[in-house]
């Protein structure tokens, strides 16, 4: 029986992609869909990066609005809200509501050669996702940047009711899914683990910026009281369990925040009264 050189699970005879972390089974026949022809970018700086795009004649995507830095003039742009349909664009926009985003985005399109440039809102990284049909990341919210108009963006809610409360993130999480190259932007430097099936990572919760969605994501108390109290990581860490990859952020805007700001007393931004409180209000 043949197996998955990326986790080690078993494959059917007939297997396209592997069950467990979505990644294309070598020598597979490609599914019959349209192909997605491939962006041609670069990402530069260090910690205030900038992805520059490179559009070719037809291609299009789509931005988070505000995030574009510069265009050349024969870049078309119209900000509008997704959809086809009157009820696909509310939608749309009650989705990119929750998850932190704003109402609207903004395409770009060429009809010759043509540049646009993107950034983030505060100092991190940006991180660039080619996926193929089907395959799905997901991110922490606020994270999205911008895609090729063949990604769709949709809302993750957790599975279990103890990690949305306490997990740091909120009930809320973003799912985008190819086939296309989707851009997402976080704090800090980012490291990136690839989890074998049934490999266990704990991280601080707040500092989860991406991972596929064939990882299990759950919460834990930290252990012992003398630690929760005491140990200034708050009372609770993610555990990211195998296979697939998991992307963590070295600093998160929540303590970004409270860096600029040393002289406003505050609770641990995992603490569960605040966590419970974000379920119901959203940052600015």
């Amino acid at each position: 029986m043949p197996f998955c050189v990326t986790c080690g699970a078993k494959l059917g005879e007939e297997a396209r992609f592997c069950a467990s972390c979505g990644k294309p089974v070598a020598g597979a026949s490609a599914p019959a869909e349209p192909a997605v022809e491939p962006l041609d970018y670069t990402i530069q700086g260090d910690n205030l990066q900038v992805a520059r795009i490179r559009l070719k004649p037809g291609q299009e995507i789509y931005a988070e609005a505000g995030k574009m830095v510069y265009k050349t003039a024969n870049v078309a742009w119209e900000t509008r809200m997704s959809g086809e349909t009157l009820g696909e664009k509310l939608l749309g926009a009650l989705r990119r509501t929750i998850t932190g985003e704003s109402l609207f985005l903004t395409y770009f399109r060429t009809d010759g050669p043509g540049e646009a440039g993107f950034a983030g809102s505060y100092p991190g990284r940006i991180q660039a996702f080619d996926l193929v049909a089907g395959q799905s990341i997901m991110t922490q919210r606020d994270a999205f940047l911008f895609a090729q108009t063949s990604v769709q963006f949709n809302v993750a809610f957790v599975k279990r009711l103890s990690t949305g409360f306490f997990g740091g993130e909120g009930f809320i999480l973003e799912k985008l899914t190819g086939p296309g190259t989707v851009f997402i932007h976080a704090g800090g430097d980012f490291v990136e683990f690839k989890l074998n099936a049934g490999e266990v990572i704990q991280v601080d919760a707040g500092c989860i910026v991406a991972f596929d969605d064939s990882v299990d994501y759950d919460i834990q108390f930290v252990g012992g009281i003398k630690t929760a109290l005491f140990g200034g990581e708050g009372l609770f860490l993610a555990k990211m369990t195998g296979p697939g990859r998991v992307i963590v952020q070295s600093m998160t805007i929540n303590k970004l925040r409270r860096e600029l700001a040393p002289c406003k007393t505050s609770a641990d931004e995992h603490n569960p009264l605040s966590a419970i409180t974000d379920v119901f209000t959203s940052e600015d």
